[in-house]
């Protein structure tokens, strides 16, 4: 297991008293693009996507070991644990949004738009009534790298709600250029979502009342590179993967610290059993450190 010095940059005195490891640890490497990490706190587990090797791989809080989680993969990308446990994904192959149930088959959350394929389903979230809101920019379909090459059926990247009681989808967000990652502030009032491809990449933020979204203006840009995951820790700042590193904002939207990783940065998540174990998802590889804030506890 490789060792990687960690460097908190303080950007703001809000940052100051953020930190954790002197060191992180490199679970695994040797992917080609690694993304969606997603905690099991009954099983001490993460599974990650390695998404142009067409595989989820799992890592063991317990033993330490990597291995294949799920190969075929349908070229899954962003993952989510819902509120029952059970793991919510996002296939770019399948173009669809699937939840594993507890004996390991399968349901279709979302494959489908007024009866037109989704492009290339990328990240998801849970909010509170079991609603599932997802992005689906067209990466999964713009070559066969990390999905099958096909022409965009419902002619836009937009972000959709799934209804919790009957399934039905609707847009919710339809002005981005390639929606990305997306996150709930903790009281569920705010929607966080990355538009990747805008120059300079950047986050919006949507007020959201009875399931539907509204405003959206621009909540901070990114200054290296373009911004992938999103996530909110349990002290309400945002943090988004770049391409230096996982970057930290205020609520209000400044950037407060960095930390910074030898990668580029595609998604975090937080695990372990305080929720205080920093997952970081990189290029070839994924990182971990026990820091001193945490996630939220759902």
């Amino acid at each position: 297991m490789d060792m990687v010095k960690a460097h908190f940059e303080v950007l703001d005195e809000r940052f100051a008293r953020v930190n954790g490891d002197e060191w992180m640890r490199r679970l695994h490497t040797g992917c080609r693009w690694t993304e969606g990490p997603a905690y099991f706190p009954a099983g001490r587990y993460l599974v990650f996507s390695d998404i142009p090797n067409d595989r989820v791989l799992r890592w063991d809080e317990t033993t330490g070991a990597v291995g294949v989680f799920r190969e075929p993969a349908g070229f899954h990308n962003g993952h989510t644990v819902d509120r029952q446990g059970r793991l919510v994904s996002c296939e770019q192959g399948g173009r669809r949004v699937t939840r594993t149930e507890h004996d390991g088959t399968t349901t279709v959350l979302a494959d489908t738009y007024q009866g037109k394929k989704f492009n290339s389903p990328n990240d998801v979230v849970e909010s509170s009534d079991g609603a599932i809101w997802f992005t689906d920019p067209s990466y999964g379909i713009d070559s066969d790298y990390e999905g099958h090459q096909a022409e965009s059926e419902v002619g836009a990247c937009h972000v959709y709600r799934a209804d919790p009681l009957d399934g039905s989808v609707r847009i919710v967000a339809d002005d981005f250029t390639r929606p990305n990652g997306l996150a709930f502030s903790l009281d569920e009032s705010l929607l966080y979502i990355a538009d990747t491809r805008q120059n300079p990449s950047h986050i919006r933020v949507f007020s959201v009342a009875g399931g539907r979204l509204s405003g959206g203006g621009i909540f901070t840009t990114c200054d290296a590179g373009g911004f992938d995951g999103v996530r909110v820790d349990a002290a309400g700042r945002v943090w988004a993967a770049a391409h230096d590193g996982l970057h930290c904002f205020a609520p209000d939207g400044t950037r407060i610290g960095k930390l910074r990783v030898p990668e580029v940065c595609s998604n975090l998540t937080f695990g372990g059993p305080r929720w205080n174990d920093l997952f970081i998802t990189a290029s070839s590889s994924v990182y971990t450190l026990r820091v001193n804030f945490s996630g939220p506890r759902v």
